[in-house]
């Protein structure tokens, strides 16, 4: 691919007011306002002073804003060019976005809250984002550190994964044929642990998923760092069963080195080998489960005891040996899995290690609206952090009305894709015509989006 040598594309001018950048926005839009976006945030959230008028249209701009690639407040300015005032009434600038941010307090933070928990169970009866959700569903929980510059910022702090930041908390639902949607968010100090505040988020995570119609079995997964007696019986309280990596202190190490060397199985991975002689699967994993009662210790009291199944998946510990000289016995890293499912133990074992899909999603945030915390106001950013949550999930919305591989795509493919699209308005007869580039690869998917949301059955 080279330039072209004709002398027309060396000049540039900015003067076509017919034109815009993300054409795709039509469609995704009418998604959030066919859901009641904008009526949910004037509904639920009431800011004091001059920042808290008109709520929902303030809300709607940051989102449509996030969808197109914005991870600023400046980035808002993105849907004022060119004929998006033709396609798009009440977009707000920058400055009254960051005025509308800088007016949240916490509790105004949980009103957001509810808007998106309202807004995801109003996106799965609008759209088939979460298929199977009546059957069972997998609620992720994990915190990440954002790493933030400079001083000006509210409640920074040096946390336990060595990051000088805030440290945001994200809960996720999915099903086996879906990718998964943000359901509950909490920002914290860049001081906070992960279990901080984790059971009340536990709790409010599985109401979001039944009011989103999981009327099925509900599993929260969550890795070591929200082993405590809090999260499990926040779990227990809510009806849904719990999935967590146990760490290994005294009583689980007990428990592991109590296992009779019989019952464990070696797993059958994707790349195993087959022993031709034996028979047998060669790998480097094995799995046995046992029974162990958890939280015993002098700071526990009795009432926080909680007996479950305890599967140990254990991986060949693959020291140097000196040359010459073979390894005299095997030794093994243990994977414990503090769980009250009733899969059976190697299929409750791959189920556990599904959770990592939660890193993927915080990945795309930070790739996207996420990129920054744009505030100075440590409630701003909280507000911003539920508003990047509200986009990623009408996005993967998006993805599935689209239709095939997209339902699964990340949201940067969305975006590049079926969002960013350039465009050039007419009107005749009062109705408006975008006519977009010829031989766009995904013209079908988009099509398909544009019916989907604007002319349903």
């Amino acid at each position: 691919m080279r330039l072209s040598h004709a002398g027309s594309t060396a000049s540039v001018r900015f003067d076509d007011s017919n034109l815009v950048g993300s054409a795709g926005l039509v469609p995704v839009v009418a998604v959030a306002q066919g859901c009641g976006l904008g009526a949910l945030a004037d509904q639920h959230v009431r800011l004091p002073g001059p920042g808290g008028a008109n709520p929902g249209a303030k809300v709607t701009t940051v989102v449509a804003a996030m969808v197109a690639g914005a991870d600023s407040i400046s980035d808002c300015d993105r849907l004022r060019h060119g004929g998006m005032g033709r396609l798009f009434d009440r977009v707000l600038a920058p400055s009254t976005v960051g005025t509308f941010l800088r007016s949240f307090t916490f509790g105004h933070v949980r009103q957001l809250d509810a808007v998106l928990s309202r807004f995801t169970a109003a996106l799965t009866r609008a759209s088939p984002v979460l298929p199977g959700l009546d059957q069972g569903c997998f609620i992720d929980v994990d915190d990440t550190a954002k790493a933030t510059y400079g001083h000006a910022k509210e409640g920074v702090g040096f946390g336990h994964a060595k990051v000088v930041g805030l440290n945001a908390l994200l809960a996720t639902m999915s099903t086996s044929a879906a990718a998964p949607l943000i359901i509950s968010t909490r920002l914290r100090g860049g001081t906070a642990n992960s279990a901080r505040g984790a059971g009340r988020f536990v709790t409010d995570a599985v109401g979001t998923a039944r009011r989103a119609g999981a009327t099925g079995q509900v599993t929260v997964r969550t890795d070591s760092g929200f082993y405590t007696h809090a999260v499990i019986s926040a779990c227990a309280r809510a009806g849904a069963t719990f999935s967590v990596t146990a760490r290994l202190d005294t009583a689980v190490r007990a428990a592991v080195e109590a296992i009779p060397e019989t019952a464990w199985t070696p797993i059958k991975y994707p790349r195993a080998v087959l022993d031709p002689d034996t028979g047998t699967w060669i790998s480097d994993a094995e799995v046995a489960e046992t029974t162990h009662t958890a939280f015993t210790g002098s700071r526990h009291p009795k009432a926080h005891q909680v007996t479950a199944r305890l599967i140990v998946r254990r991986v060949r510990r693959l020291d140097p040996a000196t040359p010459g000289q073979d390894q005299l016995f095997p030794t093994w890293r243990h994977h414990p899995i503090f769980t009250d499912t009733d899969l059976p133990t190697l299929h409750a074992e791959v189920v556990h290690r599904r959770h990592a899909i939660v890193e993927q999603v915080i990945a795309d945030l930070k790739g996207g609206p996420l990129a920054h915390l744009p505030s100075g106001r440590f409630p701003a950013n909280a507000a911003w952090l539920a508003l990047a949550a509200i986009s990623h999930n009408l996005l993967r919305a998006a993805g599935t009305l689209a239709g095939g591989h997209h339902t699964r795509a990340r949201p940067a493919t969305l975006r590049a894709r079926l969002v960013n699209i350039p465009a050039r308005i007419a009107r005749s007869a009062r109705r408006i015509t975008m006519h977009l580039p010829t031989h766009w690869p995904w013209r079908t998917a988009f099509e398909q989006l544009h019916t989907a949301a604007l002319h349903p059955t």
